[in-house]
């Protein structure tokens, strides 16, 4: 562990902070000598990367991000357990695929609900602490973000829509001392897309993808970029070096996507269509309570 450096000390929260991405940063982050609150819905995972951390530098507390009182309720015992945050990332989401038209309402709204209003619930309750201590607030974003995936209309239209919320909030609250910074990887090996391969129009939008776009990356190395960034209080955080040259053709990617989706979707269609996957994973099984 790191004893020295600009976290070292510091209390961060980490949402989504059960398994994957979210647990990854959050071994980075005590790696670097802070001390961390994991927030999730999944008990026995939160306890599980709780026991591999420091255990006097670590809390982990169940709660679901889009309810605001828990939300509350939960940053106060942050607030008591390991003092004011510094820095808070909003990590939690949730992703589903399959067309748009047969898609279950419901799930539809929940990853609109977990990747935009969740990150929104965050930013509220942990905003005065960032204020008091001049921190940080990264949203983690995606590659999803800059273009439009066929058969992942929530997770873009939601991500995108993150990308927007941090972007407003930063020009919001720069002028007091707090850093917004938003995270936008590729793809990254973790079980929600592991889970996403098992069905058709995950795997078919992935082959369809050119390298390095549909190269998947270890999750602890894409965490170690992100908490680099939380070190420097970086405005975009880019856990794969080209996304940064996909942001200057992000105009050209919409016409792009549909040239290239035209014959994909009728190569589907003839094979007998796609079917809807539901929210993705274990994580997502966890959210889908929030569906009823």
């Amino acid at each position: 562990m790191s004893l020295e450096g600009p976290l070292s000390g510091r209390t961060a929260v980490v949402t989504g902070a059960a398994r994957g991405l979210g647990s990854e940063t959050a071994r980075a982050l005590a790696r670097r000598g802070a001390r961390v609150a994991l927030l999730g819905l999944e008990e026995e995972e939160l306890a599980r990367t709780a026991a591999t951390l420091p255990h006097d530098a670590v809390r982990w507390w169940e709660v679901d991000v889009t309810d605001t009182d828990a939300m509350e309720e939960t940053a106060a015992r942050v607030r008591s357990r390991l003092g004011p945050p510094s820095v808070v990332i909003a990590n939690a989401g949730v992703a589903g695929t399959g067309p748009f038209l047969d898609s279950d309402p419901r799930v539809w709204r929940r990853v609109v609900e977990v990747n935009v209003v969740g990150s929104a619930v965050t930013a509220r309750v942990y905003l005065p602490d960032l204020l008091r201590t001049r921190g940080y607030y990264l949203q983690v974003s995606s590659l999803a973000a800059l273009g439009p995936a066929p058969f992942m209309s929530a997770y873009c239209a939601s991500k995108a829509g993150a990308e927007s919320f941090a972007q407003v909030l930063r020009a919001e609250v720069a002028h007091r001392g707090v850093g917004v910074g938003i995270a936008c990887p590729s793809w990254a090996d973790t079980e929600m897309i592991r889970a996403g391969d098992g069905f058709t129009a995950l795997r078919a939008l992935r082959s369809a993808l050119p390298w390095p776009a549909s190269r998947t990356h270890p999750a602890a190395r894409v965490a170690e970029r992100l908490v680099r960034g939380v070190e420097r209080r970086s405005a975009a955080v880019y856990a794969q070096q080209w996304v940064r040259g996909a942001r200057f053709v992000r105009p050209w990617l919409p016409p792009l996507v549909v040239l290239r989706a035209h014959r994909l979707m009728r190569r589907l269609e003839e094979d007998g269509g796609v079917e809807d996957s539901g929210l993705l994973g274990a994580g997502g099984e966890a959210a889908e309570e929030g569906t009823s």
